[in-house]
This record gives C-alpha cells, structure tokens and sequence, in this order.
C-alpha cells in the first residue's frame, strides 16, 4: 500500500494559536501542504462552528455569522477540503457577566473521521492540529491500526496540548513563527 494521508484540524485549537502569533491571516492550502509533507492528500478535514447568533442577532452577530459562512465555503473549496461544521451551544454567563459557548459535536467528528479512514485502511498516515487529549481513543485505534501519527502543535500559552496526546503520537511538529510565516497570505 502506498502512502497515503488525511489532516484533522480542529478549527478552534488552530484560531487560539494563531491569536498567539498576532492574529496571523494564512492560507490554508499551504498549512495542508505542510502538515501533509511528501505524502498524497486524500483530504484535510476542518472542524469548527459557526458562531453564536442569538435569535434576534445584532448587527456584529450578524456580521460574524456571515463572515464564517463565507470563511468555510472558501475552505470547502480548496482542493481535498472538507469542512465539518459543529454547533456552538449556550452555557451560561461567566463571573465577569461573559457569555459561555461550547462546541458540540466537533471532537466526536474528527474522533470518528481519524477511526473510520484508518479501520477502512484509506490512510498510512494522519496529521492532527489539536491539543485535545479527548481524542486519545481515537489516536490509539489508528496506531493499532498502524497509522502514522504525527501531531502539529503549539507551545504557546494557552495552547499546549495535554501531556498524553504528546505521549501517544508518533511524531510531534511544533508550529513555530517560521511555519506561520510560510503558511501567511
């Protein structure tokens, strides 16, 4: 079997790196070739939600509801791009009287993205850009099913990835300001 890979990026843990390196503007065709090295795409997965808008939405909720529809229809059409879109649920408010938004369903869609390319053998190898350590089980069924694992990370405060999830990989990248240069618009 040739080689062959698939990326898993977690829009979220990505937005929260790149807020570390100065609100950083990439193209994401270049962070997919990175993350896919010398091996052949078969397709770059990017989880995220849309965000919260309230039933009667202002004007800037409006706004930032319209801005990432259009964001994930420009990444849906990137080459072997595919957008899985979450939902952003309502927690409560804060101590500081803040909204609290959770994301649902985005962990358990790369968790069974990563499980079903690497049980169906579509894959040698994936690439995560993620900090989660929810997706342990997922990351040791793809070994056992002897995918390559290779972890793209920061280091950043904030955005360092749970000790297992480091552990369990078969390599780590570390994103540094080098890589976010390369990948800039």
């Amino acid at each position: 079997m040739s080689n062959r890979i698939a990326l898993f990026i977690d829009g979220g843990y990505l937005d929260n790196v790149l807020m570390k390196f100065g609100r950083a503007k990439i193209d994401y065709s270049k962070l997919g070739e990175t993350m896919a090295a010398d091996h052949p795409l078969i397709r770059a997965y990017y989880y995220h939600c849309l965000p919260f808008q309230s039933s009667k939405p202002t004007e800037e909720e409006k706004s930032q509801f319209s801005n990432a529809q259009k964001f994930f229809r420009k990444l849906n059409r990137l080459d072997c791009f595919t957008v899985r879109e979450g939902k952003l649920a309502f927690r409560g408010i804060d101590d500081e009287g803040r909204a609290i938004y959770e994301q649902k369903r985005v962990d358990v869609y790369l968790a069974t993205d990563l499980v079903m390319h690497s049980t169906k053998r579509l894959i040698t190898h994936a690439a995560l850009l993620t900090g989660d350590s929810d997706f342990l089980p997922a990351v040791e069924i793809a070994k056992s099913e002897g995918v390559h694992i290779t972890l793209f990370y920061s280091d950043k405060d904030g955005c360092l990835p749970h000790d297992e999830l480091l552990d369990m990989v078969d390599a780590r990248k570390l994103i540094n300001q080098n890589m976010i240069n390369s990948w800039k618009r």
